[in-house]
């Protein structure tokens, strides 16, 4: 039920949906037309509650509009019942779901940061042939321009000079909106006396174009992601697309905001340690090349961010994690829509349907209007990018109670889908493993609002006895390993082991341990801290629900005693700081004080065995000083006069 302070007010939309006001908590009876007829009951609830939830999202900006002019200062929230619950075959059984978008909404979204992009409109337009020219002529009034046409190209020279004609061809291109520059060779001006081609004078190399804009009307090969501000690209051929170009560029002058998508914590980055290389997971997955290797981790250059998220949902440490909205909040919007759902009488497990703003709520709005609508197992949740959702938030949604995940993606994305597909290959080997269908957490890719009909259609799953009502922690990796132990147990069939494919973000080391001399390389090189020692005997210890397989500690082991394997061992987790190996101090063989171990003494003797200095007479006297430890190794070196330099005869 909702707080004293807050209330809902919800509205049969004119009778054409069913409502049970006692179940999703309302107080007092349902509106018919809150929004026209019933406008005071708003009225009068702005000036008796501290937080409103209007269970209507059509008429949003008039009721935003009518409590400013009030002078409202609480916390206003929409939730949208009508099509994505109550326009439905299934809207008279839709309340449990109803419930749930409604204590969702009461989640504030979480704040994030914004990047700014400056254009003061010099722009650098590449071309062909005439239709480069056209686009010219049609900006030159709002761009600084220069257009650079192919080599080859057979153009008429312009009347009048009115802005720079070159010749060039891209060789290498950078930047973004505002910071672009431009490596062009066969580079060259055109003869003033051209007449009816430009021709072009000595053409060189290495010629650097900087810009705040490129267009791009080549047809050739796209110098940069489609998504990167400030790159506009059409064919040539198509006379639409090229309006387009130009109505968009022209207004392309100023500073525009764009959202900081990804929170990067570059200490938590797994990607390399001692220019070792582990984790490149992110690296792997980046459509836009927004993201680069730098020393230890990576960096992300916020700029070029298109914020496909699949970086974030692929960060086994919680480095990259995505912003809009912070991972704890879309958790917490889950958690809470699920105990709602339950609370509210709902005897299935729903499926969540994760989906973007466009393409999401297109399709729900015409399979509400035009169709059957959702189902009412059915719970859609909106996010900004499909590719953002990772294996934590999955395991946490059925950990929670839900039956299913499904994601909802484009027929045709503008990038790929790999590392969302990682993911659900990964939860489907979980959830096979645990009880649960392998085809609980899927991928509806369409565009056609029957064929997600077909898709989310299907008979609900009763409800599982045991669920859970963890609170989600703030830290990605704090959730990831949380959500996947309570789905192991509230599963039907709670597993000890679970195998994973090479590159899951989970996993054991293996040690050899007659190779290992406990030098602890690995455990200086571990980024994710699973490695640990004991400052008070030599001793390797492993933390298996911290391992995130980046490798590095294999790559580092001088002896090449370590293997990493990937899997999730529940007994393992509960058992932190598990010793791999360890031994008694190696006794100085001088004064008896512990220094070192024996295994890395004996690998130093046996290695040293034939060397000239240990060998002979002298030599095994030398070697007594690697039994010794530093104070009376030095004594012994002091006393017996040992030359090091000096080889024998």
């Amino acid at each position: 039920m909702p707080k004293p302070f807050e209330t809902r007010l919800i509205c049969t939309c004119e009778g054409t949906m069913t409502l049970a006001p006692e179940t999703l908590g309302a107080t007092g009876k349902p509106a018919s037309q809150l929004c026209r007829a019933q406008l005071d009951n708003f009225r009068q609830a702005l000036g008796e509650f501290a937080a409103i939830t209007v269970a209507c999202t059509q008429e949003a900006p008039l009721f935003a509009e009518v409590a400013e002019e009030a002078g409202y200062g609480g916390a206003l929230r929409f939730a949208n019942i009508r099509e994505t619950a109550g326009w439905s075959r299934d809207g008279a059984q839709a309340a449990p779901k109803m419930a749930a978008l409604l204590a969702m909404a009461e989640i504030e979204g979480s704040a994030f940061e914004t990047v700014s992009l400056e254009s003061r409109g010099v722009a650098l337009l590449l071309g062909r042939d005439d239709v480069a020219l056209g686009a010219a002529q049609q900006l030159a009034a709002v761009l600084d321009l220069t257009v650079l046409l192919l080599p080859g190209a057979d153009v008429a020279p312009p009347r009048q000079t009115t802005w720079p004609v070159l010749q060039g061809k891209i060789t290498r291109a950078v930047g973004h909106m505002g910071e672009f520059e431009l490596t062009v060779d066969a580079y060259a001006a055109p003869a003033p006396s051209s007449r009816a081609r430009l021709e072009f004078g000595p053409a060189r190399d290495g010629a650097v174009s900087r810009c705040d804009l490129v267009l791009d009307l080549t047809g050739g090969q796209a110098l940069f992601h489609h998504t990167r501000p400030g790159y506009l690209r059409a064919d040539p051929r198509d006379p639409a697309a090229v309006a387009a170009l130009v109505a968009e560029a022209g207004q392309m002058v100023g500073v525009f905001d764009k959202p900081k998508y990804i929170d990067f914590t570059p200490d938590l980055c797994a990607h390399s340690r001692n220019k070792k290389t582990g984790c490149t997971r992110c690296l792997d997955l980046c459509p836009t090349g927004a993201i680069l290797p730098a020393g230890d981790s990576v960096v992300i250059d916020p700029a070029i961010c298109a914020g496909c998220g699949q970086c974030a949902a692929a960060c086994p440490t919680g480095a990259a994690s995505y912003a809009l909205p912070v991972i704890g909040n879309l958790a917490g919007r889950l958690r809470a829509g699920l105990g709602a759902w339950f609370a509210a009488g709902g005897q299935s497990a729903p499926v969540i349907l994760f989906h973007d703003e466009n393409h999401g709520v297109a399709l729900i709005d015409a399979m509400a209007r035009f169709g059957r609508g959702l189902p009412a197992h059915v719970i859609p949740v909106q996010i900004n990018e499909p590719s953002q959702i990772g294996p934590e938030i999955m395991a946490a949604a059925l950990a929670w109670g839900a039956g299913g995940v499904r994601v909802l993606a484009k027929d045709r994305p503008a990038h790929p889908l790999d590392g969302l597909q990682d993911t659900l290959a990964l939860m489907g080997a979980i959830c096979g493993a645990t009880g649960l269908p392998e085809t609980c957490c899927a991928l509806v890719q369409t565009d056609d609002p029957d064929l997600l009909e077909t898709a989310l259609w299907q008979s609900a799953t009763p409800a599982r006895t045991a669920r859970s009502t963890f609170l989600p922690p703030e830290d990605k990796r704090g959730l990831l390993t949380l959500a996947m132990e309570e789905l192991n147990r509230t599963a039907p069939s709670p597993a000890e082991r679970i195998e994973l494919a090479r590159g899951a973000p989970f996993g054991t080391v293996h040690l050899n341990l007659d190779s290992c001399t406990l030098c602890l390389s690995c455990v200086g090189a571990c980024p994710a801290g699973a490695l640990g020692d004991n400052p008070d005997k030599p001793m390797l210890r492993f933390t298996e629900s911290a391992c995130v397989q980046c490798g590095i500690c294999a790559a580092t082991c001088p002896e090449q005693a370590i293997a990493i394997e990937a899997r999730i061992d529940f007994a393992a987790w509960a058992n932190p700081k598990r010793i791999l190996k360890e031994e008694e101090p190696f006794c100085c063989t001088a004064c008896g004080k512990g220094f070192g171990t024996g295994s890395s003494i004996r690998r130093v003797i046996a290695q040293l065995d034939t060397h000239w200095m240990f060998t002979g007479e002298d030599g095994a006297a030398r070697k007594r000083l690697l039994t010794m430890c530093d104070d009376c190794r030095t004594k012994e070196v002091v006393m017996a006069g040992f030359d090091p330099h000096d080889p024998p005869a």
